[in-house]
């Protein structure tokens, strides 16, 4: 006798799981369940629950001017709660990312793709610079990668040279702090 082809819950195996209907209670718990697991911006956020929102018009149909009205009607009230906020998720991400020695460019880049405004990026990150210089960050990374003076072998500085101002350029930093930290010229 042939087992039959479905899994555990009836299911076909492979078979994706049916969107659930989307309303504003439950694009509350859905927002509240991914803001304890992750710190979002009010972008992120928003395409988290517009994703959801899209999956279950997709399946179940409705109306989605409605639907992208409770969005918003939710992450204003997130706002107001203080469950999101930009300003401090920028300080926040802008210290870690420089004190794991992250350029400037770098840090801003990654600050623009989670979708905090410019003026908020530009502020932070010249907060985060005032903390830890361009070329301390330049110095933690070249310790963390062992790159130039950190390098495990000495006699392997000099040919590998290119090579590690070439990893310093693509981690954003200018070729006259590259070549400073590279060279070992720094204090």
């Amino acid at each position: 006798m042939d087992e039959p082809k479905d899994g555990p819950r009836g299911k076909a195996p492979g078979a994706r799981k049916q969107p659930r209907k989307v309303s504003p209670r439950y694009l509350e718990n859905a927002a509240l369940h991914y803001l304890k697991r992750y710190s979002a911006t009010v972008s992120q956020l928003k395409r988290v629950l517009l994703r959801r929102v899209e999956n279950s018009l997709r399946f179940h149909g409705g109306d989605r001017a409605q639907a992208l009205g409770w969005v918003d009607e939710l992450v204003q009230k997130l706002i107001r709660n203080g469950l999101i906020n930009d300003q401090a998720y920028a300080e926040t991400k802008a210290h870690a990312l420089r004190a794991s020695g992250r350029s400037a460019r770098v840090i801003a880049q990654k600050l623009r793709m989670k979708g905090v405004s410019e003026d908020v990026v530009a502020d932070k990150l010249a907060q985060a610079t005032a903390e830890v210089s361009e070329e301390a960050a330049a110095r933690i990374w070249a310790r963390k990668k062992r790159l130039g003076p950190f390098r495990r072998d000495p006699a392997s500085r000099k040919e590998n040279r290119m090579r590690d101002l070439a990893a310093m350029a693509r981690a954003g930093f200018s070729f006259s702090t590259a070549k400073k930290i590279i060279d070992g010229t720094a204090e």
